[in-house]
């Protein structure tokens, strides 16, 4: 296959050209597992090839594409651990997407290590600035050498139908031959570099695309100009000055330069501008930070995590700083620790009275401290669980003011009692602690605080938790019933986020304060929105409310968080090392407003006299209710589920919508038998959606199967404010959100209803 003009690029480059030469590197699992292997780029500039120097013993690849990241030096506990062994300058970490194990690796010298690192940076920078057009060329490249099992750069048909199954399609062997030989140009029994090209366009053309292409074309050749113009008016139902949409288009699309001369878009670019960014059914215009980010804490949704410091289920999974570094990196803005008495004076985090493995409390706060604003600028709380005592506590209080130092809020912002919470924007760069606290925000104004406080574990205590849902068992109920004192100094990190008891909502709209924060199990939050739907949004349009997993969730599985969004509650704590339904709908909430893991509430929820019931939205002031359309035409490209080579998927989608009570639903298109590659439906979905500011839209691809669940195929997630109506693309996503490319669905959104 010939390379792609971006390989040509990056064979010149000396880090790479080492990396395609190979290095013998260790690969270290912990302390005593680290052993030698031989790691080699491979000519595509895309894949890492890798195996044991012992002869026989199999090889292992990974895609460039997986790495997110690549960190020098002792930057994984995994490396911390084995620092006395091997210098920083010859250590370094690839880090995966989704959930995916790091790799750590040591290099024989500086010089070796420094050549990966950077080499691997300019891959991964080499990805994500390729075009489409290129990335197009790298999927075909990727799928020929797939199939060329004999590496002998050339094709024959054999090889040619093994590969259809493993794109999933099923084809008719006279069908692939005729395909075969029309791509076949030189005639030689085989297909080599150009002819393949042609042989995968030919597999892959776009019917659907191309009846929509020419019911708006003048001639049928192309779109001109005005044509494109009436398209995206009349489709896309883009208002504003679409003449210079439609010039953009044409710029940025259009791969023929004769066309661009005459101000038109041919079918290949009218497929790419639809492939896009901009095709897609995200609207661009809500990806960065577009809303008001200057309102009250309360008056927004924040991505949360519940336990960050475990890695897999809650009674003997690997407790890690890893949990932290992911969670943030993914925008997460609450964190949580649990604190306990470590020895040598070390206050230790773990799940307390369970086998999980303990970390240091200050190595968590150096890790938030480090990877805090990597990815987003606004304030993170630290939600600290104190099961410590007295001098431990003080030891905290050390460290979370030395290691974060003038990041750790430690007063109010303008050194004056105030009113109200502040706001993102004014708590760029902070970290807040919440926990328990002497006194009130009060006392610290008129210094009438004391050293310190006797008072009931905190109520936020999950231990607590289990033992009254009547979870009898001795190990997990030793210490509930103790008595906690405070230390002054860690009572004095905890500013707007006091962590207290909740009574009842009358007792806190008498008596409570906006610095406050209760803490609900799931099962506590669920009894009291059922009760009191309307009270519980007037109670979050004032101060915080934690919502977290329920203690019997001991396989850390995640609770719909929507039915918590729906009544206000702003720090709803989910499970992120555990993928499914509840983290996709959390990734999807939090994928607008530029993934800064702030979303503003819709205003009739910060309004405490609007009296939103999510149980009668048609009640509310200025209720709108309106009808979602969504005609599913077909799919791309699914990914194989089954392992079997000779399983084909039998694709459905199912649209799902999650809001408030009267809008939850969920319809399904038809199956289609064994196609995975490029399933056509046309069928049409109808929804009536009657609070469209809460609702968010779940598209899940499943392979059908008449006597067993399901498999999982592949989903994308968004919320109902973020859907561009018109012929739209949906990019799916793996189990672990992330993206599974070209995989997609073609659709037809339209929204009535709307001014």
């Amino acid at each position: 296959m010939a390379s792609t003009a971006s390989s040509l690029r990056l064979q010149g480059d000396d880090n790479i050209q080492s990396m395609l030469v190979g290095t013998v590197m260790r690969k270290i699992k912990s302390r005593t597992w680290k052993k030698q292997r031989y790691f080699k780029l491979q000519d595509d500039c895309m894949t890492i090839w890798y195996k044991s120097k012992k002869a026989g013993n199999a090889t292992s690849t990974f895609s460039v594409s997986d790495v997110e990241a690549v960190r020098e030096g002792h930057q994984s506990e995994v490396l911390l651990s084995i620092a006395d062994e091997f210098p920083p300058e010859r250590c370094f970490t690839l880090v995966f997407r989704s959930r995916r194990g790091n790799l750590d690796l040591v290099a024989e010298s500086a010089e070796e290590a420094q050549s990966w690192i950077r080499g691997m940076r300019k891959l991964i920078e080499n990805l994500e600035n390729m075009g489409e057009r290129e990335k197009l060329d790298q999927w075909i490249g990727d799928w020929f050498r797939k199939a060329d099992k004999n590496n002998d750069g050339r094709m024959n048909f054999r090889e040619v139908r093994d590969l259809l199954k493993m794109m999933n399609v099923d084809m008719n062997e006279h069908h692939a031959h005729r395909l075969f030989t029309m791509a076949d140009k030189s005639q030689s029994g085989t297909l080599e570099d150009d002819e393949f090209v042609l042989f995968y366009k030919m597999l892959t053309q776009r019917e659907d695309v191309l009846r929509v292409f020419q019911e708006y074309s003048g001639d049928g050749q192309k779109l001109s100009q005005n044509d494109l113009e009436d398209f995206l008016r009349e489709e896309q139902l883009e208002g504003s000055d679409t003449q210079q949409h439609a010039k953009q288009l044409i710029e940025r699309y259009e791969p023929s330069d004769t066309a661009k001369l005459l101000n038109a878009m041919t079918f290949d670019g009218f497929l790419m501008y639809l492939g896009s960014t901009e095709g897609s059914i995200f609207n661009p215009r809500r990806r960065g930070v577009y809303q008001d980010m200057s309102q009250p804490l309360c008056h927004y949704f924040i991505s949360s995590s519940h336990n960050t410091y475990l890695m897999e289920d809650q009674l003997r999974g690997q407790s890690s700083v890893e949990g932290y570094i992911r969670a943030l990196n993914r925008g997460c803005r609450c964190v949580e620790v649990d604190c306990w008495d470590g020895a040598n004076g070390e206050p230790i985090v773990y799940h307390g009275h369970t086998l999980t493995s303990k970390i240091l409390f200050k190595d968590v706060v150096s890790a938030v401290g480090k990877y805090a604003f990597k990815v987003s600028e606004y304030p993170v709380i630290l939600s600290i669980e104190n099961h410590c005592g007295v001098e431990q506590q003080r030891v905290m209080a050390q460290h979370l003011n030395h290691i974060l130092g003038d990041k750790l809020l430690k007063s109010t912002l303008d050194g004056k009692a105030p009113i109200r919470l502040p706001s993102p924007e004014d708590l760029k760069g902070k970290i807040l602690v919440k926990a328990k606290k002497i006194g009130g925000l009060e006392e610290s104004f008129n210094g009438t605080a004391e050293d310190s406080l006797t008072g009931e574990f905190s109520d936020e205590d999950e231990m607590a938790e289990i033992e009254e849902d009547n979870l009898h068992r001795e190990s997990v109920l030793r210490r509930v019933k103790s008595k906690q004192r405070l230390s002054k100094e860690l009572s004095d990190c905890v500013v707007y986020c006091k962590s207290v008891h909740f009574s009842s909502f009358k007792h806190s709209r008498i008596h409570s304060k906006f610095y406050e924060v209760a803490s609900f199990t799931e099962s506590k939050a669920r009894k009291q929105l059922r009760e009191a739907g309307a009270e519980f949004v007037h109670h979050n349009s004032r101060q915080l409310t934690r919502v977290y997993p329920s203690g019997f969730r001991t396989d850390s599985s995640n609770f719909n968080p929507q039915e918590m969004w729906n009544v206000g509650c702003q720090i709803v704590a989910l499970n992120f090392q555990t993928a499914g339904e509840g983290m996709d709908l959390n990734d999807g909430l939090f994928s607008q407003n530029g993934h800064c893991g702030y979303v503003l509430k819709p205003s009739f929820m910060r309004e405490a006299e609007k009296r939103f019931d999510p149980e009668i939205p048609q009640k509310l002031d200025g209720y709108k209710p309106v009808t979602l359309s969504i005609q599913v035409i077909s799919g791309q490209q699914l990914p194989k589920v089954n392992i079997k080579e000779d399983s084909i998927v039998d694709p459905l989608v199912r649209v799902e919508i999650h809001g408030v009570p009267m809008d939850n639903a969920k319809q399904e298109t038809r199956y289609i038998e064994n196609n995975g590659f490029n399933p056509v439906w046309y069928d049409t979905l109808r929804f009536t959606i009657h609070a469209p500011g809460l609702a968010v839209v779940r598209f899940v691809v499943e392979d059908y199967d008449k006597t067993s669940k399901n498999d999982f195929v592949g989903q994308y997630t968004l919320p109902f404010s973020c859907m561009q109506q018109g012929y739209r693309h949906i990019h799916l996503l793996s189990r672990d959100g992330t993206v599974i490319p070209p995989s997609s669905l073609f659709v037809h959104i339209r929204i009535a209803g709307l001014e």
